[in-house]
């Protein structure tokens, strides 16, 4: 029996994580139906007309919403292990809500630094009239590193550690507060190795987009603990390249995947 497939029923031990997934998902769709997506498709740091700290707690709120939906899923067997196994500690709900604070840091602080990145980008855009113009090369740009990264020998590095939450937790695990937020840290910069590429996707096309953020959080749980998850990475790496290619080579003919404006704002069209 495989790591993977021994940590499966571990699953149904994190029921308020389940919970929380189910009401991100929840949220995100209510907001696509009721067309109130601009309360979770966050794409930018700071909001025209609205206060800095006001955007920033806006960007951080939806955030989470999209880590919850998008990563915890694919975390759940690593957590329901760590709740076995810190339940033997004399604190264990304190330590298990450290080693979430530790995961949440690190997709936290990726989120706010892809954010800086992009407004960042959006001030040259401005002084650069050729990238003004061409958005596409934005859009392109980034499906295809995201898909050259599904080559490289980090993504498989990374994937190999979440693949298997046994023997991490065998090599890494710490009693306390603080044994669990560092392992929290340190799950998390694997799991960010792992789906830092695909996540940034997800920055480009905005935050809680539900055409992306459908297929690629089920692609991402895939890879981490389907049975045939190693199969698919090569794969999709070739499609995202491809898809690349096409948006850069022919934004004209895939509108959805395009955005119809200047860099300023970067929404894709017709999948919001």
């Amino acid at each position: 029996m495989s790591t993977i497939t021994q940590a499966r029923p571990a699953w149904g031990r994190a029921p308020l994580l389940m919970v929380a997934i189910l009401l991100a998902w929840l949220l995100a769709i209510t907001a696509e139906v009721t067309g109130e997506v601009q309360w979770v498709h966050h794409h930018r740091l700071m909001v025209d007309g609205m206060a800095v700290w006001a955007s920033l707690a806006l960007f951080l709120v939806a955030w989470q919403v999209h880590i919850a939906a998008m990563m915890l899923p694919t975390t759940l067997p690593m957590v329901g292990l760590f709740r076995q196994v810190a339940a033997r500690q004399p604190y264990p709900r304190l330590a298990r809500a450290s080693f979430l604070a530790g995961y949440l840091v690190v997709w936290t602080a990726f989120g706010v630094a892809a954010l800086i990145a992009m407004a960042l980008l959006e001030n040259l855009a401005q002084h650069w009239h050729w990238l003004h113009q061409r958005p596409e090369w934005l859009a392109g740009g980034t499906l295809l590193l995201a898909g050259a990264f599904q080559f490289s020998a980090l993504k498989e590095a990374c994937l190999d550690r979440c693949r298997a939450p046994r023997s991490f937790l065998l090599n890494h695990y710490r009693q306390g507060a603080a044994g669990g937020f560092a392992l929290g840290l340190r799950h998390g910069a694997f799991c960010l190795g792992c789906c830092w590429a695909l996540m940034l996707v997800m920055v480009i096309v905005g935050i809680a987009n539900l055409a992306w953020m459908a297929p690629l959080a089920a692609l991402m749980l895939y890879e981490k603990v389907g049975r045939h998850g190693g199969r698919l990475v090569r794969p999709v790496g070739v499609a995202l390249i491809l898809l690349g290619l096409l948006v850069m080579a022919g934004p004209a003919g895939l509108p959805s995947l395009v955005p119809d404006h200047d860099l300023h704002g970067m929404q894709m069209p017709g999948l919001h």
